[in-house]
């Protein structure tokens, strides 16, 4: 604990400079880590196979570790992700309009930092990178608890971002990592109230649910993603062929893969069949309602738990519905409000999915795959938000602020 309030009170201090720091030198100091990245990268690679091993001993399945690995590729993705955050428009200073009231004082609200973001995230050091950045263009300072699966890979990440810090004006505190991965550990900095401005958990569901019991500190969920594609009877199966495929095998442990596909009765038994067959190629296993059982050759019965559960691995739901009200009923009972899909030529059919269906993201005719804040051109994110309040959908740099009022007068008393 002494560890953990020594961390907050750097941050909390490191944020006073960072709320202060123009965008020219914040983006300077993002183009010093992002080089400093690629200056180090044989040093990453060599501490995450460390944590590669490990896994593997440990038995994790191989779309965890995929979220674990880092290559020289991946390490320039991260860089390349640093960069583009520094290009992007700063938010901090805005003045979202001005108004006069009828005391004559001028009224507006301007952009500020949210302070101490805590942030705690599972195996993907990425987000290690991406987060500290994120949240040092936003003019906050960051407090990263990681998983302890990536450990070595996120001290070693963490400590070339400081190092480059180190090297201009500002604070390395401005980014900082807990090294005790216990869950002691965490729940100690879900109740960090003196220096933590808000908490933002990324990760499984058990993890996001530990965080939203527990912590004392305000909570920005982000999402578990038990995301769902319906094949409308209007739609070009040969799209929602390609939509499926892409949305469940490209990146099957990640938030945005696809989960369950629901599929209306009247193209059904065209095109289980046909799907089945592509999927079949990457090894899904497909668990299925009566109604799609008699349609599918390799398929297991769906139970209950199917419904609600976000695999992250090669498994897919499915299920037949008779209209499209169905699907959109059982879409909104079973999701966890991350993001949903339609494939259909029908226009009416697709505006009433985007009216009724209750998630972040909601797509005609796309994959979800795209519910990402660099497809969305947000430069990076810290996460998908599932919850209403603040922020909600892909979080890039203005879910990181807050506004306060700024309020000009000549001397009005009330």
């Amino acid at each position: 604990m002494d560890t953990l309030i020594q961390l907050g009170e750097q941050a909390k201090k490191a944020s006073r400079y960072q709320a202060q720091a123009s965008t020219q030198e914040k983006n300077a100091a993002l183009r010093t880590m992002s080089a400093a990245l690629l200056a180090h990268s044989a040093e990453i690679i060599a501490a995450n196979h460390w944590d590669i091993e490990q896994a593997q001993a440990n038995g994790i399945p191989e779309p965890m570790i995929d979220r674990l690995l880092l290559t020289k590729e991946r390490i320039q993705d991260m860089a390349d992700g640093i960069l583009e955050i520094a290009e992007l428009p700063d938010p901090i200073g805005e003045v979202n309009g001005m108004w006069k009231n009828e005391a004559g004082l001028m009224i507006g609200q301007q952009r500020v930092p949210l302070g101490v973001i805590g942030i705690i995230y599972e195996s993907r050091p990425n987000v290690t990178t991406d987060a500290g950045a994120l949240c040092f263009k936003s003019g906050n300072a960051v407090i990263l608890r990681g998983g302890k699966e990536a450990i070595h890979s996120n001290q070693i990440l963490v400590t070339i971002l400081q190092d480059a810090l180190a090297t201009t004006a500002f604070p390395p505190a401005a980014i900082q990592l807990v090294t005790d991965t216990s869950r002691e550990t965490a729940r100690e900095l879900m109740r960090l109230n003196r220096y933590l401005d808000v908490l933002i958990p990324r990760g499984g569901a058990r993890l996001i649910q530990t965080v939203l019991e527990t912590a004392t500190v305000p909570v920005i969920e982000t999402g578990t993603g038990n995301c769902h594609v319906y094949v409308d009877s209007a739609a070009q199966l040969k799209m929602a062929t390609d939509i499926i495929v892409n949305g469940k095998c490209t990146r099957p442990s990640v938030c945005n893969a696809l989960e369950t596909l629901v599929i209306h009765e009247a193209v059904a038994a065209e095109f289980l069949p046909v799907i089945e067959k592509a999927l079949v190629e990457y090894n899904v296993e497909l668990r299925a309602d009566e109604r799609a059982l008699a349609l599918l050759e390799t398929a297991i019965p769906a139970t209950e738990s199917d419904w609600e559960t976000e695999f992250s691995d090669f498994i897919l739901a499915v299920k037949v519905v008779d209209s499209l009200d169905e699907a959109i009923q059982h879409i909104n009972h079973y999701s966890t409000g991350h993001s949903e899909a339609i494939v259909t030529d029908n226009y009416f059919h697709g505006q009433q999915f985007h009216r009724e269906i209750d998630s972040a993201a909601v797509y005609i005719n796309a994959s979800t795959r795209f519910t990402d804040g660099f497809e969305f051109g947000f430069g990076a994110e810290i996460g998908i938000s599932t919850q209403k309040l603040h922020a909600r959908g892909p979080m890039g740099l203005t879910e990181l602020t807050s506004t306060k009022y700024i309020i000009f007068g000549e001397g009005q008393i009330r």
